[in-house]
């Protein structure tokens, strides 16, 4: 099967994959049930299911980093005591049950024994992104009305430019905290055991393409859902398994998914101070790592390194993560030689998931809990209604919206702004009262309850009269040796219907834009009308820290004007991309370019 044409799944399919179940049988007999029968109610969490694996298993290794003096690692006997310690330290300073304690600092282990620090106490932790500065950080410093804010030893002046709203907060150092918890009470804290699934365990920041970021809710009761359903029946770790981290800890993939894969199982965590695409399979050597937690866009830098013997000297065996492209599924898992891709679909504020539990290709997974794939109207980005005002679901093989029921078994946390959570709600969908969350995402129903992500529903635009996903034009470039990075977004042509395609692109180095043969490379590879018009040639492409392209500043500059590099724009099959000339947009408009 190629890529890109992974269109159903089948009952050979998962046939194949219930196969594949069998040698983790116990742990899906044992974890596995808690996804369907936990009640949000019910008295347990976070700080719970780490206090009772460090009572089961002290003596393993919980976590592995970087130390002051070097590689570090500690158990989970003495991360329980340390945790512990800092909890007592943190309620000294008035700290208590739904409080918020912020945290601002970059990857390493004592983030994690914060975080389970702040949560064994029954409150939240606030997870800043440490490039936030100014205005962004002060906003979000707003947001979490913070007890106590905790950064690393040298975040005072990161933590300054947040101006008055910074000099207000209680704030504590990595060293400060230490220094205190020295003489603090080890002992669990009584919190911790009557702590209900329905509280807040964390503030997850959006990464904030555009705008100020927003807080989404994680509770323990959406934490514990993904340390049953991912952790336990989609990662399905071993005990003497290390799980690498080379994500930032305020991202859900980390927190989250990580994390509750990792505790499921009584495994190890590596956490990466940072991540690096030339030094990433030496590291996961260095940490003994058997499987790692990846955003799509890593595993793409992953493959843009030159080839060498140590992309198959590793012994990592499966990946967890969400937005491997179907266009480089095979050739990655192929190149590094990884047995199994757990890939899921989620979201920060997502009451459900997928998982790609049965170990095919191409495909988010399944899941369990209610949802729907439903017609929507491109131009507006809601889903469509019938003439009776109901929502109506796609086929098996089409693309639409996919919503999630929200209930009592899957309730929506939303954001802190209330206003927001409400517009992310759909009701009277299919019944009166019924009550749907609205992803914003495109995914393809591929039947038995299978999705594969298609492309955000902002991302996708409407050009002769028929939909473009930028993923699937970012992936046409992306075979491109001339082609280093890529992002593809639609911009508005006077007199014109819909938004024609354009693209952002950054050479390698040494390499000349050749017009002709980018067009003969778009138009064999993709519908004619997926093809951008207009190129703009860039020196880099900013992403967020979770590798996502900013690209609503390019979207806004349109093709009128380029501050670095140059536009092009397609004239014909022949000459292909020219360069920008005046006039070219009313072409279009009359529809005389381009002429192919």
């Amino acid at each position: 099967m190629t890529a890109q044409t992974r269109q159903r799944v089948s009952l050979l399919d998962v046939g194949k994959g219930l196969a594949g179940l069998a040698p983790d049988l116990a742990l899906l007999a044992k974890e596995g049930p808690g996804l369907l029968l936990r009640r949000p109610s019910s008295a347990n969490s976070l700080g719970l299911v780490f206090q009772k694996a460090a009572g089961r298993h002290p003596e393993r290794v919980f976590l592995k980093g970087e130390g002051t003096d070097g590689p570090r690692t500690i158990t989970y006997g003495a991360a329980n005591e340390t945790v512990n310690r800092y909890a007592a330290v943190l309620e000294s300073h008035g700290v208590t049950r739904g409080d918020v304690v912020g945290l601002m600092a970059h990857n390493g282990i004592e983030n994690i024994l914060i975080m389970l620090a702040t949560v064994k106490l029954g409150a939240v932790a606030g997870l800043l992104n440490y490039n936030q500065r100014s205005d962004v950080l002060a906003h979000s410093l707003g947001i979490l009305d913070a007890r106590v804010v905790v950064i690393e030893d040298d975040g005072q002046e990161a933590l300054a430019t947040a101006g008055e709203i910074a000099d207000a907060q209680t704030v504590l150092t990595f060293s400060e905290l230490a220094e205190q918890a020295k003489t603090a009470s080890a002992a669990n804290p009584l919190a911790t055991a009557k702590t209900v699934g329905s509280e807040r365990a964390f503030y997850i920041f959006t990464s904030g393409t555009t705008g100020m970021p927003k807080a989404s809710v994680m509770s323990h009761y959406r934490w514990l859902k993904s340390y049953s359903g991912l952790g336990a029946l989609g990662v399905r770790l071993k005990s003497d398994d290390t799980l690498y981290c080379p994500l930032p800890l305020y991202h859900n993939n980390a927190v989250t998914v990580a994390l509750s894969s990792v505790l499921v199982a009584g495994a190890s965590m590596a956490i990466a101070p940072k991540f690096s695409a030339s030094r990433f399979w030496d590291e996961c050597i260095t940490y003994d790592a058997t499987a790692f937690v990846y955003i799509g866009e890593l595993c793409r830098y992953l493959l843009a390194q030159p080839a060498k013997p140590v992309d198959r000297q590793h012994a990592v065996r499966v990946i967890v993560g969400n937005g491997l492209r179907a266009d480089i599924w095979a050739e990655f898992q192929e190149r590094f030689g990884i047995e199994r891709i757990a890939e899921f679909y989620g979201a920060s504020e997502c009451n459900i998931a997928f998982i790609n539990a049965f170990n095919l290709s191409q495909t988010a997974g399944t899941c369990p809990l209610p949802y729907r794939v439903v017609a929507y109207d491109p131009e507006t980005g809601k889903a469509a209604r019938n003439e009776k005002g109901r929502l109506t679901k796609v086929k098996t093989g089409e693309t639409g919206l996919l919503l999630a029921k929200v209930t009592d078994r899957a309730p929506f946390d939303g954001y802190t702004d209330k206003a927001a959570s409400e517009a992310k709600l759909l009701r009277d969908g299919f019944k009166d009262g019924d009550c749907w969350f609205d992803t914003g995402d495109l995914v393809r129903n591929q039947g038995l309850n299978h999705v594969a992500f298609v492309d955000r529903l902002g991302d996708t635009f409407r050009w002769k009269g028929e939909n473009v996903a930028t993923t699937q034009v970012e992936a046409a470039f992306g075979h491109l040796d001339d082609i280093e990075d890529c992002t593809v977004y639609g911009v508005p042509v006077p007199g014109a219907d819909g938004k024609a395609g354009m693209a952002a692109v950054v050479l390698r180095e040494g390499a000349d834009f050749d017009g002709a043969a980018l067009a003969k490379h778009l138009l064999d590879t993709l519908p004619t009308y997926a093809v951008p018009l207009f190129v703009r040639t860039v020196f880099s492409l900013e992403h967020t820290s979770t590798f996502k392209s900013r690209k609503v500043e390019l979207r806004d500059e349109s093709f009128d004007h380029a501050r670095d590099g140059r536009i092009y724009v397609l004239k014909d099959s022949t000459e292909g991309y020219v360069p920008f000339y005046e006039g070219y947009a009313a072409e279009v408009a009359a529809a005389k370019a381009p002429r192919i």
